[in-house]
Protein backbone atom coordinates (compact mmCIF):
# COMPACT_ATOMS: atom_id res chain seq x y z
CA UNK A 1 0.00 0.00 0.00
CA UNK A 2 1.42 3.44 -1.27
CA UNK A 3 1.76 6.38 0.91
CA UNK A 4 -0.61 9.65 -0.19
CA UNK A 5 0.95 12.70 -1.26
CA UNK A 6 0.65 15.46 1.41
CA UNK A 7 -1.94 17.10 -0.49
CA UNK A 8 -4.31 14.53 -0.50
CA UNK A 9 -3.87 13.66 3.33
CA UNK A 10 -5.00 17.07 3.99
CA UNK A 11 -8.31 16.42 2.56
CA UNK A 12 -8.80 14.17 5.19
CA UNK A 13 -8.31 16.42 8.08
CA UNK A 14 -9.76 19.02 6.84
CA UNK A 15 -12.38 20.08 8.80
CA UNK A 16 -14.24 22.92 10.78
CA UNK A 17 -11.38 23.61 12.51
CA UNK A 18 -8.56 23.23 10.96
CA UNK A 19 -6.46 25.74 9.75
CA UNK A 20 -7.09 25.44 5.75
CA UNK A 21 -10.68 25.20 6.55
CA UNK A 22 -10.80 28.50 8.85
CA UNK A 23 -8.42 30.81 5.73
CA UNK A 24 -10.21 29.84 2.96
CA UNK A 25 -14.00 30.52 4.81
CA UNK A 26 -13.28 32.98 7.39
CA UNK A 27 -14.54 35.87 5.47
CA UNK A 28 -17.74 33.98 4.66
CA UNK A 29 -17.72 32.75 8.21
CA UNK A 30 -18.14 36.32 9.39
CA UNK A 31 -20.85 37.55 6.93
CA UNK A 32 -22.60 34.26 8.60
CA UNK A 33 -22.06 35.46 12.10
CA UNK A 34 -22.94 39.08 11.00
CA UNK A 35 -26.14 38.38 9.41
CA UNK A 36 -26.97 35.61 11.95
CA UNK A 37 -26.36 38.38 14.98
CA UNK A 38 -28.09 41.10 13.47
CA UNK A 39 -31.38 39.17 12.82
CA UNK A 40 -31.36 38.05 15.88
CA UNK A 41 -31.13 41.48 17.28
CA UNK A 42 -33.54 43.09 15.01
CA UNK A 43 -36.41 40.06 17.08
CA UNK A 44 -34.73 41.48 20.26
CA UNK A 45 -35.74 44.94 18.90
CA UNK A 46 -39.13 43.98 17.92
CA UNK A 47 -40.37 42.42 21.09
CA UNK A 48 -39.21 45.76 22.34
CA UNK A 49 -41.32 48.13 20.57
CA UNK A 50 -44.27 45.45 21.52
CA UNK A 51 -43.27 45.12 25.18
CA UNK A 52 -43.16 49.47 24.90
CA UNK A 53 -46.69 49.61 23.52
CA UNK A 54 -48.38 46.94 25.77
CA UNK A 55 -47.19 48.85 28.65
CA UNK A 56 -48.44 52.03 27.58
CA UNK A 57 -51.56 50.86 26.97
CA UNK A 58 -51.87 49.30 30.17
CA UNK A 59 -50.88 53.40 31.61
CA UNK A 60 -53.94 55.40 32.92
CA UNK A 61 -52.75 58.33 31.22
CA UNK A 62 -50.87 56.90 28.17
CA UNK A 63 -48.68 58.63 25.92
CA UNK A 64 -48.03 58.49 22.37
CA UNK A 65 -45.13 55.87 21.47
CA UNK A 66 -42.34 58.15 20.68
CA UNK A 67 -41.98 59.69 24.35
CA UNK A 68 -40.98 56.25 25.65
CA UNK A 69 -37.73 55.62 26.75
CA UNK A 70 -38.29 51.63 26.07
CA UNK A 71 -39.73 51.71 21.90
CA UNK A 72 -36.46 54.34 21.62
CA UNK A 73 -33.96 51.60 22.61
CA UNK A 74 -36.38 48.86 20.46
CA UNK A 75 -36.03 51.43 17.31
CA UNK A 76 -32.13 51.82 17.74
CA UNK A 77 -31.43 48.03 18.45
CA UNK A 78 -33.34 47.87 14.98
CA UNK A 79 -31.06 50.30 13.42
CA UNK A 80 -27.95 48.68 14.60
CA UNK A 81 -29.27 45.43 13.22
CA UNK A 82 -30.22 46.70 9.71
CA UNK A 83 -26.68 47.84 9.75
CA UNK A 84 -25.40 44.36 11.07
CA UNK A 85 -27.48 42.94 7.66
CA UNK A 86 -25.89 45.65 5.71
CA UNK A 87 -21.95 45.15 6.86
CA UNK A 88 -22.88 41.46 6.31
CA UNK A 89 -23.93 41.16 2.89
CA UNK A 90 -20.28 42.85 2.30
CA UNK A 91 -18.92 39.81 3.49
CA UNK A 92 -20.59 36.25 2.17
CA UNK A 93 -23.15 35.67 -1.00
CA UNK A 94 -26.60 36.69 -1.12
CA UNK A 95 -27.56 33.40 -0.98
CA UNK A 96 -26.28 33.12 2.04
CA UNK A 97 -27.80 36.42 4.19
CA UNK A 98 -30.95 36.80 2.53
CA UNK A 99 -32.23 33.23 3.95
CA UNK A 100 -30.54 33.90 7.44
CA UNK A 101 -33.75 36.26 7.72
CA UNK A 102 -35.65 33.51 9.47
CA UNK A 103 -33.62 33.91 12.26
CA UNK A 104 -35.38 36.33 12.57
CA UNK A 105 -38.97 34.80 12.71
CA UNK A 106 -37.39 32.12 15.08
CA UNK A 107 -36.00 34.49 17.89
CA UNK A 108 -39.29 36.18 17.84
CA UNK A 109 -41.12 33.10 18.59
CA UNK A 110 -38.66 32.51 21.55
CA UNK A 111 -38.63 35.52 22.92
CA UNK A 112 -42.55 36.01 22.77
CA UNK A 113 -42.68 32.59 24.89
CA UNK A 114 -40.38 33.79 27.40
CA UNK A 115 -40.51 37.36 28.12
CA UNK A 116 -44.06 38.23 26.87
CA UNK A 117 -45.35 35.23 28.42
CA UNK A 118 -46.96 33.89 25.27
CA UNK A 119 -48.25 30.41 25.13
CA UNK A 120 -45.58 27.63 23.37
CA UNK A 121 -47.59 26.19 20.59
CA UNK A 122 -46.34 22.75 19.06
CA UNK A 123 -46.22 24.64 15.30
CA UNK A 124 -43.16 26.82 17.07
CA UNK A 125 -41.56 24.00 17.95
CA UNK A 126 -42.07 22.35 15.13
CA UNK A 127 -41.42 25.75 12.95
CA UNK A 128 -38.25 26.21 14.74
CA UNK A 129 -36.72 22.65 14.13
CA UNK A 130 -37.40 22.69 10.73
CA UNK A 131 -35.97 26.65 10.26
CA UNK A 132 -32.74 25.87 12.56
CA UNK A 133 -32.38 22.37 10.00
CA UNK A 134 -32.74 24.28 6.98
CA UNK A 135 -30.63 27.05 8.00
CA UNK A 136 -27.58 24.38 8.88
CA UNK A 137 -27.77 23.34 5.61
CA UNK A 138 -28.02 26.34 4.50
CA UNK A 139 -24.89 27.35 6.09
CA UNK A 140 -22.99 24.39 4.99
CA UNK A 141 -24.05 23.75 1.58
CA UNK A 142 -23.79 27.81 0.78
CA UNK A 143 -22.01 28.95 -2.23
CA UNK A 144 -18.23 29.72 -1.97
CA UNK A 145 -17.53 33.24 -3.52
CA UNK A 146 -13.80 34.43 -2.86
CA UNK A 147 -13.62 37.05 -5.50
CA UNK A 148 -13.37 39.83 -4.55
CA UNK A 149 -16.57 41.99 -5.70
CA UNK A 150 -14.40 45.57 -7.05
CA UNK A 151 -15.80 48.29 -8.72
CA UNK A 152 -14.94 46.99 -12.65
CA UNK A 153 -16.60 43.38 -12.02
CA UNK A 154 -19.44 45.25 -11.29
CA UNK A 155 -19.20 47.38 -13.85
CA UNK A 156 -19.35 44.41 -16.06
CA UNK A 157 -21.90 42.65 -14.98
CA UNK A 158 -24.16 45.48 -15.50
CA UNK A 159 -23.96 44.87 -18.76
CA UNK A 160 -23.91 41.65 -19.22
CA UNK A 161 -26.74 39.57 -21.02
CA UNK A 162 -27.92 37.50 -18.56
CA UNK A 163 -28.59 40.53 -16.08
CA UNK A 164 -30.13 42.55 -19.23
CA UNK A 165 -32.41 39.97 -19.77
CA UNK A 166 -33.42 39.08 -16.09
CA UNK A 167 -33.99 43.43 -15.82
CA UNK A 168 -36.04 43.54 -19.05
CA UNK A 169 -38.06 40.75 -17.71
CA UNK A 170 -38.67 41.94 -14.02
CA UNK A 171 -39.55 45.48 -15.22
CA UNK A 172 -41.89 44.04 -17.87
CA UNK A 173 -43.42 41.85 -14.84
CA UNK A 174 -43.84 45.05 -12.00
CA UNK A 175 -45.21 47.33 -14.69
CA UNK A 176 -48.15 44.53 -14.81
CA UNK A 177 -48.33 44.30 -11.69
CA UNK A 178 -48.54 48.09 -10.97
CA UNK A 179 -50.97 48.23 -13.85
CA UNK A 180 -53.17 45.71 -12.01
CA UNK A 181 -52.81 47.69 -8.27
CA UNK A 182 -53.34 51.18 -9.86
CA UNK A 183 -55.90 51.02 -12.50
CA UNK A 184 -57.87 47.89 -11.77
CA UNK A 185 -57.58 48.56 -7.88
CA UNK A 186 -56.60 44.61 -7.40
CA UNK A 187 -54.89 45.02 -4.05
CA UNK A 188 -54.62 40.99 -3.17
CA UNK A 189 -51.74 40.36 -0.78
CA UNK A 190 -49.68 38.11 -4.28
CA UNK A 191 -49.65 40.84 -6.12
CA UNK A 192 -48.42 43.17 -3.33
CA UNK A 193 -45.88 41.42 -2.41
CA UNK A 194 -44.22 40.12 -5.56
CA UNK A 195 -43.82 44.03 -6.46
CA UNK A 196 -41.95 43.56 -2.89
CA UNK A 197 -39.85 41.00 -3.89
CA UNK A 198 -39.20 42.21 -7.92
CA UNK A 199 -37.40 45.38 -5.77
CA UNK A 200 -35.98 43.53 -3.54
CA UNK A 201 -33.78 41.69 -5.14
CA UNK A 202 -32.43 44.96 -6.86
CA UNK A 203 -31.69 46.18 -3.08
CA UNK A 204 -29.98 43.44 -2.14
CA UNK A 205 -27.68 43.71 -5.94
CA UNK A 206 -27.01 46.95 -4.86
CA UNK A 207 -26.48 46.87 -1.28
CA UNK A 208 -23.94 43.80 -1.66
CA UNK A 209 -22.30 45.84 -4.45
CA UNK A 210 -22.35 48.75 -1.61
CA UNK A 211 -21.37 47.04 1.12
CA UNK A 212 -18.16 44.92 -0.80
CA UNK A 213 -17.07 48.60 -2.28
CA UNK A 214 -17.02 50.24 1.23
CA UNK A 215 -15.20 46.99 2.64
CA UNK A 216 -12.66 47.08 -0.34
CA UNK A 217 -11.82 50.64 0.04
CA UNK A 218 -11.65 50.44 3.76
CA UNK A 219 -8.87 47.76 3.41
CA UNK A 220 -6.95 50.04 1.14
CA UNK A 221 -8.12 49.57 -2.10
CA UNK A 222 -10.40 52.78 -2.87
CA UNK A 223 -13.40 52.13 -4.67
CA UNK A 224 -15.27 54.96 -4.15
CA UNK A 225 -13.89 56.76 -6.83
CA UNK A 226 -15.69 55.22 -9.74
CA UNK A 227 -19.10 56.18 -10.60
CA UNK A 228 -20.87 52.67 -10.49
CA UNK A 229 -20.58 52.98 -6.87
CA UNK A 230 -22.99 55.93 -6.82
CA UNK A 231 -25.47 54.42 -9.10
CA UNK A 232 -25.53 51.60 -6.86
CA UNK A 233 -25.98 53.59 -3.68
CA UNK A 234 -28.93 55.59 -5.72
CA UNK A 235 -30.57 52.38 -6.63
CA UNK A 236 -30.01 50.55 -3.34
CA UNK A 237 -31.96 53.86 -1.67
CA UNK A 238 -34.80 54.14 -4.60
CA UNK A 239 -35.50 50.32 -4.56
CA UNK A 240 -35.98 50.52 -0.97
CA UNK A 241 -37.52 53.26 -0.17
CA UNK A 242 -40.36 52.04 -2.58
CA UNK A 243 -40.21 48.44 -1.33
CA UNK A 244 -41.03 49.89 2.33
CA UNK A 245 -43.93 51.56 1.00
CA UNK A 246 -45.68 48.46 -0.79
CA UNK A 247 -44.81 46.42 2.34
CA UNK A 248 -46.72 48.87 4.13
CA UNK A 249 -49.26 48.75 2.54
CA UNK A 250 -49.45 44.95 2.72
CA UNK A 251 -49.37 45.19 6.44
CA UNK A 252 -52.32 47.87 6.33
CA UNK A 253 -54.36 45.26 4.39
CA UNK A 254 -53.71 42.00 5.79
CA UNK A 255 -52.48 40.23 9.05
CA UNK A 256 -49.07 40.02 9.83
CA UNK A 257 -49.33 36.34 10.47
CA UNK A 258 -50.07 36.13 6.55
CA UNK A 259 -47.75 38.79 5.35
CA UNK A 260 -44.66 37.86 6.85
CA UNK A 261 -44.20 33.82 5.60
CA UNK A 262 -45.41 34.83 1.94
CA UNK A 263 -42.82 38.34 2.26
CA UNK A 264 -39.85 36.02 3.60
CA UNK A 265 -40.58 33.30 1.25
CA UNK A 266 -40.98 35.75 -2.15
CA UNK A 267 -38.42 37.51 -1.06
CA UNK A 268 -35.29 35.24 -0.21
CA UNK A 269 -36.14 33.10 -3.86
CA UNK A 270 -36.12 36.70 -5.78
CA UNK A 271 -32.77 37.47 -3.71
CA UNK A 272 -31.02 33.80 -4.23
CA UNK A 273 -32.11 34.38 -8.19
CA UNK A 274 -30.66 37.89 -8.31
CA UNK A 275 -27.70 36.56 -6.89
CA UNK A 276 -26.97 33.72 -9.08
CA UNK A 277 -28.03 35.92 -12.06
CA UNK A 278 -25.62 39.22 -11.47
CA UNK A 279 -22.98 37.13 -9.26
CA UNK A 280 -22.65 34.05 -10.47
CA UNK A 281 -22.85 32.60 -7.12
CA UNK A 282 -23.18 29.29 -8.30
CA UNK A 283 -21.29 29.10 -10.90
CA UNK A 284 -18.34 26.76 -9.98
CA UNK A 285 -21.03 24.88 -7.31
CA UNK A 286 -21.39 21.13 -6.83
CA UNK A 287 -24.90 19.43 -8.02
CA UNK A 288 -25.35 17.67 -4.65
CA UNK A 289 -24.23 21.16 -3.21
CA UNK A 290 -27.19 22.53 -4.97
CA UNK A 291 -29.63 20.65 -4.34
CA UNK A 292 -28.78 20.41 -0.22
CA UNK A 293 -28.33 24.31 -0.09
CA UNK A 294 -32.71 24.71 -2.08
CA UNK A 295 -33.44 21.79 0.63
CA UNK A 296 -32.48 23.89 2.93
CA UNK A 297 -34.22 27.16 2.14
CA UNK A 298 -36.81 24.69 1.40
CA UNK A 299 -37.07 23.79 5.10
CA UNK A 300 -36.40 27.33 6.17
CA UNK A 301 -39.83 28.68 3.94
CA UNK A 302 -41.75 25.84 5.90
CA UNK A 303 -40.28 26.44 9.21
CA UNK A 304 -41.34 29.64 8.89
CA UNK A 305 -44.71 29.03 7.62
CA UNK A 306 -45.49 27.00 10.52
CA UNK A 307 -44.96 29.40 13.50
CA UNK A 308 -46.84 32.08 11.58
CA UNK A 309 -49.80 29.56 10.72
CA UNK A 310 -53.06 30.45 12.34
CA UNK A 311 -50.85 32.81 15.09
CA UNK A 312 -53.52 35.35 16.03
CA UNK A 313 -53.35 38.51 18.06
CA UNK A 314 -55.08 38.33 21.39
CA UNK A 315 -58.00 40.58 21.51
CA UNK A 316 -60.98 41.53 24.08
CA UNK A 317 -63.73 38.66 23.98
CA UNK A 318 -66.13 41.68 25.36
CA UNK A 319 -66.62 44.99 23.96
CA UNK A 320 -66.51 46.39 27.92
CA UNK A 321 -64.36 45.85 30.77
CA UNK A 322 -66.06 45.14 33.60
CA UNK A 323 -65.39 47.28 36.57
CA UNK A 324 -65.50 44.98 39.53
CA UNK A 325 -61.88 44.23 38.34
CA UNK A 326 -61.10 47.92 38.94
CA UNK A 327 -60.49 49.25 43.01
CA UNK A 328 -62.92 52.26 43.56
CA UNK A 329 -65.33 50.99 40.58
CA UNK A 330 -68.39 49.62 41.12
CA UNK A 331 -69.48 45.96 40.21
CA UNK A 332 -72.27 47.34 37.92
CA UNK A 333 -70.81 49.84 36.01
CA UNK A 334 -69.16 49.67 32.60
CA UNK A 335 -66.64 51.12 30.87
CA UNK A 336 -66.28 52.23 27.31
CA UNK A 337 -63.40 53.33 24.91
CA UNK A 338 -63.80 56.85 23.99
CA UNK A 339 -64.03 57.13 20.34
CA UNK A 340 -62.62 60.73 20.06
CA UNK A 341 -60.08 60.48 22.72
CA UNK A 342 -56.49 59.89 21.88
CA UNK A 343 -56.14 57.81 24.90
CA UNK A 344 -56.78 53.66 24.77
CA UNK A 345 -59.41 53.91 26.93
CA UNK A 346 -61.62 56.36 29.17
CA UNK A 347 -63.37 55.84 32.64
CA UNK A 348 -66.04 58.17 33.61
CA UNK A 349 -66.20 59.17 37.60
CA UNK A 350 -68.89 58.76 39.52
CA UNK A 351 -69.49 62.67 39.41
CA UNK A 352 -69.38 63.38 36.39
CA UNK A 353 -72.10 60.47 35.90
CA UNK A 354 -74.25 62.62 38.64
CA UNK A 355 -74.27 65.49 36.92
CA UNK A 356 -75.17 64.13 33.85
CA UNK A 357 -78.44 62.73 35.75
CA UNK A 358 -79.13 66.35 37.69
Amino acid sequence: MGILPVSEQNVFFEGPLSGPWYSKHKTQLLGVLLATASNFLISVSLSIQKCAHLRLACQTEPKPYYTSKLWWCGIILLGLGEVGNFTAYGFAPIALVAPLGCVSVIGTAVISVLFLKQTVRAADILGGTLAVAGTYLLVTFAPNVPQELTARRVQNNLVSWPFLVYVILEIITFCILLYFYKRKAVKHIMILLMMVALLASLTVLAVKAVASMITLSVKGKMQLTYPVFYIMLILMATSCVFQVKFLNQAMHLYEATAVVPINFILFTTSAIVSGVIFYQEFQSAALLSVFMFLFGCLLSFLGVFVIARNKKEEHLQVPYIDCGRIPGQKLTGKIQPDSYSSCYGTLNNEDDSVKTQS
